[in-house]
């Protein structure tokens, strides 16, 4: 079992709603088991202007596939509530489903990238994933809690949690 991290997001239709059931859908992957969710924030969007905040959070998962398995289980899990691929990049969705961390694995390919190429950049993975793991190193970047103070905060505010576990 390998542990990992989640990041979920979304903007479209009823948000809280979406991140919530998503929680419950990892849950049920398969040879995984969800440990913890954080609480829910909400956070401004990057991108094209005119977008709804959204919603974001991030899963602690004990996870026996391996990590494209995962990616595919996500991207499913995605389309289940919505998610379509292929438009403009930034642009608001239903559903959003990110790899952050993936146990002490750092993994670069056409497919995927773990850790997730902006983790360090973004203080809507940050600030969630803090709450779960602020002591933990990062393969290639650091401590979660330093990482944390070299992003903004400004525009994040908690809504609630932290989320219970199916």
């Amino acid at each position: 079992m390998t542990r990992v991290h989640v990041a979920l997001g979304a903007n479209l239709g009823e948000p809280v709603r979406t991140v919530r059931a998503a929680l419950e859908d990892l849950d049920r992957l398969p040879t995984c088991r969800l440990l913890r969710a954080s609480s829910l924030y909400v956070t401004p969007p990057l991108g094209p202007p005119g977008q709804p905040d959204y919603i974001n959070a991030v899963a602690e998962l004990d996870c026996g596939l391996e990590a494209h398995a995962l990616l595919d289980e996500l991207q499913a899990i995605e389309a289940r509530h919505g998610r379509l691929r292929g438009g403009e990049r930034w642009a608001a969705r239903t559903l959003d489903l990110d790899i952050l961390v993936f146990g002490d694995h750092e993994i670069h390919d056409d497919r995927l990238t773990v850790p997730h190429a902006h983790l360090s950049e973004r203080a809507f993975f940050l600030l969630p994933l803090a709450e779960l793991a602020f002591t933990l190193a990062v393969p290639g970047h650091g401590l979660v809690a330093e990482l944390l103070q070299g992003v903004s905060l400004a525009g994040i505010r908690k809504l609630s949690g932290p989320e219970p576990v199916p």
